[in-house]
């Protein structure tokens, strides 16, 4: 399946990188949930183990379920090879030590998940590694600190959780001229919506976890892009152990089937709530690059196919709005998640940047009052009926 390029994203999320393990008739790639796999040919377990041959040895390196879950990512972002981890921050922090060594220098965003931000502000620079957070959307100053000296540029877009947009495009080509590798996080677009490898990056990077698995049932990430690389990020993987569990796999896998589906609905309803909270009284401000309003819109416009289920908007009044506006919610779930096929809402204070002290949040342009919405695939009509209610508790006029 994979081998053919002219099937669309849908049906490559049905169908692509399962054909190879259905089994016995079954239509279903199944849970494999054996540790290790057994040779009766010596020489033939050791061709499998030195990689000269395909096949699986142990749990912790590869398994056929949690191969059809790469293979599946691997088709819809168009990339030659990818490999899975337990978690979004385990595909994070494994790309990045694979590569980075003291004295290394990486370029990146101030706007990055809180999890990413404290590798590159707490981490990296205990190994003498140097990182430079540049103001996200200033594309010039990035520009100018890739040309001082960069190994690795990392970017995300559109960012968590104000949903902030980099030209992809453009920082990858600096980053090309230094020799810089590009990672780039795609979990809020997804790859329906965007592929960075068209763009110039060298990796991208998925919180599974997120809209890829779509249920709030399994905890993945993912990295694909390049074989070479891919490989020695697997090699790191597979030493220091942030293993993707199979029936995570699967649930993955099965998520992913209605991917397409789940992401139409979401970002046409993520528009239209948008459009209606920009227009609000007790809205200080939305955030979502659909909107013209967006200062990068244009540049979402131009690398994205749609803009994503995820918006985010301060309340004015600040906290004092959030505590009275979210406990009035009824169709969506108050919870640190997003991607879900419910709707999930909270504050970056308890979410995202959970990490982050008042001070670094503010810092950031994060607002305490600052709300995430991930929007679900419910009727958008029910979802804004929902939120005009939960509005209708916040008297700004008092605070």
């Amino acid at each position: 399946m994979e081998k053919n390029l002219n099937e669309s994203l849908a049906t490559k999320a049905v169908w692509a990188g399962e054909s190879e393990y259905l089994a016995h008739g079954a239509t279903q790639v199944p849970v494999v949930h054996s540790v290790s796999f057994g040779y009766f040919d010596v020489d033939e377990w050791y061709d499998v183990a030195i990689g000269k041959k395909e096949g699986h040895i142990y749990g912790r390196n590869t398994n056929p379920t949690v191969q059809a879950f790469e293979d599946k990512v691997k088709a819809l972002e168009g990339a030659k090879a990818a490999t899975s981890f337990s978690t979004g921050m385990a595909a994070i922090s494994n790309s990045l030590a694979t590569f980075l060594k003291p004295g290394d220098r990486v370029v990146s965003i101030k706007d990055t998940y809180g999890g990413t931000n404290k590798i590159f502000t707490e981490f990296l620079p205990r190994l003498n590694i140097n990182v430079m957070l540049c103001d996200t959307g200033d594309h010039v100053q990035i520009e100018e600190e890739i040309a001082k000296g960069c190994d690795i540029l990392y970017l995300e877009s559109p960012t968590n959780p104000t949903v902030k947009i980099t030209d992809i495009q453009r920082m990858a080509n600096a980053a090309k001229e230094v020799g810089a590798l590009v990672f780039v996080d795609n979990t809020f677009a997804t790859p329906i919506n965007q592929n960075p490898l068209e763009l110039g990056a060298d990796l991208v990077i998925h919180s599974a976890t997120k809209f890829l698995g779509g249920h709030a049932d399994a905890l993945g990430g993912v990295v694909c892009g390049d074989p070479a690389l891919v490989e020695k990020i697997y090699h790191y993987r597979e030493i220091n152990g942030a293993t993707l569990d199979p029936m995570a796999a699967y649930l993955l896998l099965r998520g992913m089937k209605t991917l397409d589906l789940r992401i139409e609905r979401q970002c046409e309803s993520a528009m239209k709530i948008a459009q209606y909270l920009q227009d609000h009284d007790a809205i200080e401000a939305v955030y979502y690059p659909g909107l013209k309003s967006h200062p990068n819109h244009d540049i979402a416009k131009k690398q994205m196919r749609r803009f994503g289920g995820m918006l985010s908007f301060a309340l004015k009044g600040g906290l004092d709005s959030v505590r009275d506006f979210l406990p009035q919610l009824q169709f969506a779930h108050r919870a640190a998640n997003l991607g879900a096929v419910e709707t999930v809402v909270g504050p970056a204070r308890t979410t995202s940047h959970v990490e982050c002290t008042p001070e670094e949040r503010k810092a950031l342009g994060i607002p305490e009052g600052l709300v995430r919405y991930s929007v679900g695939i419910e009727d958008p009509n029910d979802l804004i009926a929902d939120l005009e209610k939960a509005l209708s508790h916040v008297t700004v006029t008092s605070r």
